[in-house]
């Protein structure tokens, strides 16, 4: 193996713990408990989109029932990238007491190294924080108590809170954690709203 092909193996993960670090370093003033309660956030959602992905690729089938979705996007694939996707939207939690949620990141055109202003990430949390309440532990909630969709009819016969045994289980130890992520959020809002408003905009 060339010098040149080692350096770059060796460099390669110089370079990813880099981007790690400079996407959890918490910034100035951050308090520990905000820190500890940003890097949980993700991990809320975590197991809820393993526990999706899990079932629709080695599932037996039954709840994978298509619904609205169009006929050209497979069940398989939908899950994979919500699942995707929820964990990239829980991850900007971070950016709450991390330097890229007060400073846009040099790769971004036409905003690198500008300031963040505070109501542009105030407001989407604020509003992500009243939407993931209302959906997790308002809505969600209510439909176990109840025993039924959100329009009053009852849960649908493949609805996983209907299984039994282990599924059960499993189903309610990914999804409880679900629960917390709007509270959560909205505690980092106004974390990250009061040092923004003490140290300047």
């Amino acid at each position: 193996m060339s010098m040149s092909t080692r350096t770059g193996l060796s460099s390669a993960p110089r370079g990813l713990r880099a981007v790690w670090t400079a996407a959890h370093t918490p910034v100035a003033g951050v308090p520990r408990w905000a820190t500890n309660l940003a890097y949980t956030v993700p991990f809320l959602v975590l197991p809820s989109g393993l526990w999706r992905i899990v079932t629709v690729l080695f599932g037996d089938g039954r709840n994978q029932d298509a619904g609205q979705l169009p006929s050209w996007l497979p069940v398989e694939a939908y899950v994979v990238l919500l699942s995707v996707a929820s964990e990239l939207l829980a991850f900007t939690a971070v950016g709450l007491i991390a330097a890229w949620g007060e400073v846009f990141p040099r790769w971004i055109p036409g905003l690198g190294g500008r300031r963040v202003p505070t109501s542009a990430a105030v407001i989407p949390a604020a509003f992500g924080t009243l939407a993931l309440t209302a959906v997790w532990t308002t809505i969600g909630l209510a439909t176990e108590i109840a025993g039924t969709t959100i329009q009053g009819d009852p849960l649908p016969a493949g609805y996983p809170g209907l299984g039994h045994g282990w599924s059960l289980v499993f189903f309610y130890a990914t999804y409880a954690p679900l629960v917390l992520w709007g509270p959560a959020l909205g505690v980092l809002t106004v974390a990250y709203w009061k040092r923004r408003r003490r140290n300047g905009p």
